[in-house]
């Protein structure tokens, strides 16, 4: 996974830096967005593989499904990328604009998973903690996996925080085994 997202990188870096350039960070967050779909899509996956199509056929191809979605800077984009045979990096692409987008409008977005849905006040003070360590706005979006037996575990970026009741025993019997 670290491969393609060396390879996304200066793709996804190139697109933010145009985007930011033309004050439309949201509009290629949505092209890119729908671009990623639309070739994660298994038809179109084979027909990004096919090897009897040239990049020109496969740009024209793909921007035939979604050209409605992109300005001519974004169908510009999808055709260098066919070019350079990355459109199969969509995905990753996208994720890291979004990433260098938060960046950019010093936002984070935090993943929650808890063993109860979290009440309108623990999320409100939950929200609080973390913009203050994180220094930054922070989206919550909170999910229930009851497997957890209590606490939560919360994702921001690269950062894991494991709260959870199971987490605590194993830390505590990592300790006693020590």
């Amino acid at each position: 996974m670290a491969e393609l997202s060396t390879l996304a990188r200066p793709y996804a870096k190139a697109a933010f830096a145009y985007a930011q350039e033309a004050s439309d960070l949201g509009g290629w967050s949505t092209a890119l967005a729908t671009a990623a779909a639309v070739s994660q899509s298994e038809k179109v996956g084979e027909m990004l593989e096919n090897p009897q199509l040239t990049s020109e056929q496969r740009a024209e191809k793909f921007l035939s499904i979604c050209s409605d979605d992109l300005s001519d800077s974004g169908k510009n984009f999808i055709r260098l990328l066919a070019e350079n045979h990355r459109l199969p990096l969509l995905p990753e692409i996208h994720e890291l604009f979004e990433e260098l987008k938060a960046q950019a409008e010093a936002s984070l977005e935090v993943e929650v998973v808890s063993a109860r849905p979290l009440s309108e006040a623990q999320a409100q003070q939950l929200t609080q903690a973390l913009s203050k360590k994180f220094g930054r706005e922070v989206h919550l979006h909170g999910s229930v996996d009851e497997s957890l037996l209590g606490g939560a575990i919360v994702r921001a970026g690269d950062t894991v925080i494991d709260g959870t009741v199971r987490g605590r025993l194993a830390k505590l019997a990592e300790a006693m085994n020590s």
